[in-house]
């Protein structure tokens, strides 16, 4: 056998047995957003958005697109959450202290400001993410009137 065909078989060995090993989803199942919603009391719109452009990379509960069942593309996605959740995860809100949730909000401004956030790769396969102008400027007056009331009464609602 040709060098290129073993290698060749040698990928498709490896490609298949990757599908049998994959990594933990990030599916909870309990109301792990309450105390988030809770506090900062999003308008309707608002808590949409957060829903749409969010909460898959930055909650404890990702709604999974089906090319997640293949691997590498599930380890890379995996990555993705993990990496996002170690910035801001509205799921384990009621862990951080004031400080910590004023700078959260302010990071929340700031990408959503500069466009950094939602993800251009996360909005090529999820179109109901990608925010208008109009959608933007409510994600940010809500986040800054969270900030506003957390400087004044120790929390955002």
């Amino acid at each position: 056998m040709k060098l290129g065909k073993k290698i060749a078989w040698a990928l498709l060995i490896v490609f298949v047995g990757m599908q049998f090993f994959q990594p933990d989803k990030n599916e909870d199942t309990s109301d792990h957003l309450a105390t988030f919603l809770s506090e900062t009391n999003p308008p309707d719109q608002v808590e949409h958005l957060l829903k749409t452009s969010c909460f898959d990379c930055h909650s404890n509960h990702t709604v999974y697109p089906w090319y997640n069942r293949v691997a590498p593309v599930s380890y890379w996605l995996a990555d993705h959450i993990d990496h996002g959740k170690g910035h801001l995860n509205f799921s384990e809100w009621d862990t951080y202290d004031a400080g910590e949730k004023d700078h959260k909000l302010e990071e929340v401004v700031e990408t959503v400001e500069s466009g950094e956030m939602p993800l251009r790769e996360y909005t090529w396969t999820h179109a109901e993410a990608r925010l208008t102008e109009s959608q933007r400027n409510a994600i940010l007056e809500w986040a800054r009137l969270s900030r506003s009331r957390l400087a004044v009464n120790g929390s955002p609602k």
